[in-house]
């Protein structure tokens, strides 16, 4: 029912700015009335019609992540022109307030003069200034973010978590896991830059890392140009990986099936080729000092219908219920509450990505937006519900659009502690 209202109310909310905006144009052109002519009009209206149409598209319909992330950073930077040209055009609508408020008054004091109830609607023109100076104020940010958005693709964060585990055997208390997600290979325009990212995390010496889906764009051979990269990711208790949606060539023109099943082949052989340890359904034991904890890695398992469910858990799981502690490699985070959570509370903590937080948004220690936010519950950090937890990486590469506004790429240093721990808050 919420829904059915927002799929109402906001196209109807938005064509309404739309056509405030739309007299601030007016104003804004008054000596040149071009945008009173019929041919404006129709681009205008078709434009904003079209732009309302993606973004709902985006968030209630069945389009590929790239086309989703695409679309709704096409709507919300021109969105951001709006806001704000709205706020000039706003404050121009205080200024015409006040003047006729002024004009009144002087009437009162004017009692030869004809008075009328007609005097909030005489014609008192707007700003041309105002008006003019909102198009610019509207055309900054987005020069800034056209400006910004390439710079953002290679500026790698390391995010530093605690993962608080009740059953955490001692000899792992402090251990330190590296992730990162989304590679995308295909996207990326220069190597020698991704090496920064590369270099980074292995400067923060973790001793396992875990890599969560999404090598490539469409076909494995795009991560033969990153081989070399990638080869120096290593750990002293092993690199885990995953496969993510991109990953098994369905986004790919195939000539005939065998073509698209030696892609499959070929990419088990590039995490090979990494020295990766490629988890498909199955688990790991990872043993210090007699003892052990799980690494468990299913194929991609997505709740929206676009997304295949390739993943198995059950063959995941199978034989390690006498591991204290389970931490999951699993692509799509939507896989969490649609299956993880209500057939499997064994799991401990799991590792996805996937969302790449739109590569749009806002993201600071105590606060964190992106329009992705309305199409995935869990989409960027740690999560928690009741004892397990989930931690989405937005993404080591980009997708759709070739940069990040806010969303950095995102190299993530978890260190496991008991929830002994004197700084644990449950």
């Amino acid at each position: 029912m919420l829904q059915a209202f927002y799929i109402i109310t906001l196209p109807l909310v938005l064509l309404a700015i739309d056509y405030y905006i739309l007299q601030g144009l007016h104003a804004a052109f008054r000596k040149r009335p071009f945008t009173r002519k019929r041919w404006f009009a129709i681009i205008y209206w078709f434009s904003s019609i079209f732009l309302i149409t993606i973004m709902m598209l985006s968030i209630y319909g069945n389009l590929s992540v790239g086309a989703r992330g695409a679309f709704l950073f096409l709507f919300f930077i021109t969105l951001l022109f709006k806001i704000f040209y709205a706020l000039f055009i706003i404050i121009d609508d205080i200024r015409r307030a006040i003047k006729r408020i002024i004009k009144r008054r002087q009437k009162r004091l004017e009692p030869t003069q004809p008075t009328s109830d007609d005097w909030f609607f005489e014609e008192i023109p707007r700003s041309d200034f105002l008006m003019k100076a909102g198009i610019l104020a509207g055309a900054v940010p987005l020069y800034l973010l056209k400006h910004n958005m390439s710079k953002g693709i290679y500026d790698y964060q390391v995010k530093n978590v605690k993962l608080y585990l009740p059953n955490l055997p001692k000899a792992f208390d402090g251990l330190r896991v590296g992730q990162i997600s989304d590679i995308h290979s295909g996207s990326f325009h220069s190597v020698h830059n991704m090496r920064g990212g590369v270099d980074l995390l292995m400067q923060q010496k973790a001793d396992m890392i875990f890599f969560t889906g999404d090598l490539v764009n469409s076909r494995t051979e795009e991560v033969n140009r990153v081989v070399d990269v990638f080869k120096k990711v290593r750990a002293p208790l092993g690199v885990y990986s995953i496969l993510g949606n991109h990953d098994y060539g369905d986004y790919g023109n195939w000539p005939t099936p065998a073509a698209k099943e030696k892609n499959m082949q070929d990419m088990y052989q590039a995490h090979k080729n990494l020295g990766w340890d490629l988890l498909i359904d199955e688990h790991r034991r990872i043993k210090i000092d007699g003892q052990e904890l799980g690494v468990l890695g299913i194929g991609n398992w997505g709740e929206l219908s676009r997304f295949p469910k390739y993943g198995k858990m059950e063959k995941a799981v199978a034989g390690t219920d006498d591991l204290p502690v389970k931490l999951l490699l699993s692509h799509d985070p939507s896989h969490w509450r649609a299956e993880v959570i209500p057939k499997y509370p064994q799991i401990d903590v799991m590792f996805s990505g996937h969302t790449h937080g739109m590569q749009f948004g806002v993201r600071t220690d105590d606060f964190q937006w992106s329009p992705i936010e309305y199409v995935y519950q869990e989409w960027a950090g740690l999560y928690r519900e009741k004892h397990q937890q989930i931690y989405v990486n937005v993404g080591y590469g980009f997708l759709g659009y070739p940069g990040r506004i806010g969303i950095l790429p995102e190299i993530t240093i978890f260190e496991l502690k008991a929830a002994t721990d004197p700084n644990y808050k449950a």
